[in-house]
């Protein structure tokens, strides 16, 4: 009997859209003439990924570019078995693949829900960019608060912070210096994430991992990043596998209505009650 002759070759290329490397680790394994692929992921929320195989006389349970959603704090996670497809023959195989936070796949979420204003009570802020705004919200539902440098950041809903940013002190109105931005990024329980960007040099008061509830204190607004000047740029997101995102219109509770859409030009009030 011939002796079978195994060649495994094996490249990864994670392509990540984010300032923050995820803690997210690919490997494979091989047992009775399989080799099985798995994932850890140690993140606190969903992690997809997209894989694109290159096999030789190899089958996989998994179609290429088809998205994987990987379950929060899980190891061990089974991507996909290789089997080999005629036997004692060379086989070998590579992969590529990309993969960001979140479910890509996602299209419901709680339409419902009525956020809190992300600022002190009592206090009435202006809406200066509201949705598809013209200098940096087109194609986009984001909202810009007019706060003042180092105004109290609150948390709109409840949720899981998965990233703060803080660290960076560069700022100009040029899309270049979008990677610059200081942020708060928070998992809602129905799987969208909100972004509050951003926030002044050291300005986040939560740490990746916190549960925080709505009316929280989260941080502190300025003026990193894309800016041409101290405000609250905040929006609600789906995040897709391209580091694309699908924005969620919002309503508000203020004082004058228990949940309405925000509008760029008026000034809003939080309640005190």
């Amino acid at each position: 009997m011939k002796a079978k002759l195994f060649l495994f070759f094996l490249f990864i290329q994670t392509l990540l859209f984010s300032q923050e490397k995820w803690n997210l680790r690919f490997y494979n394994e091989i047992n009775n003439r399989e080799i099985s692929i798995f994932a850890d992921n140690e993140e606190p929320m969903l992690m997809s990924s997209k894989f694109n195989f290159k096999l030789t006389n190899l089958s996989s349970t998994l179609p290429n570019d088809e998205i994987v959603v990987i379950p929060a704090k899980t190891k061990r996670f089974l991507i996909t078995v290789l089997k080999e497809i005629k036997p004692n023959t060379a086989n070998s195989f590579s992969y590529t693949n990309t993969y960001n936070f979140g479910n890509a796949l996602q299209e419901n979420f709680d339409n419902d829900y009525i956020y809190s204003l992300p600022f002190e009570k009592g206090k009435t802020q202006l809406i200066f960019q509201g949705y598809n705004g013209k200098f940096s919200h087109q194609n986009e539902f984001a909202l810009d608060f007019d706060l003042k440098m180092g105004s109290p950041i609150l948390a709109a809903r409840e949720g899981i912070v998965v990233q703060v940013v803080d660290n960076n002190n560069k700022n100009c109105p040029d899309i270049s210096c979008a990677k610059y931005n200081n942020k708060i990024l928070i998992m809602h329980s129905d799987g969208t994430f909100a972004d509050y960007s951003h926030l002044k040099y050291r300005g986040a008061v939560v740490k990746k991992g916190d549960e925080v509830k709505k009316d929280q204190f989260i941080g502190y607004s300025g003026s990193t990043g894309f800016a041409s000047g101290p405000h609250l740029h905040f929006a609600v997101f789906i995040n897709r596998i391209d580091g694309k995102r699908t924005f969620i219109e919002t309503k508000f509770k203020t004082s004058e209505s228990e949940g309405t859409l925000l509008e760029e030009g008026k000034s809003y009030t939080k309640t005190t009650d």
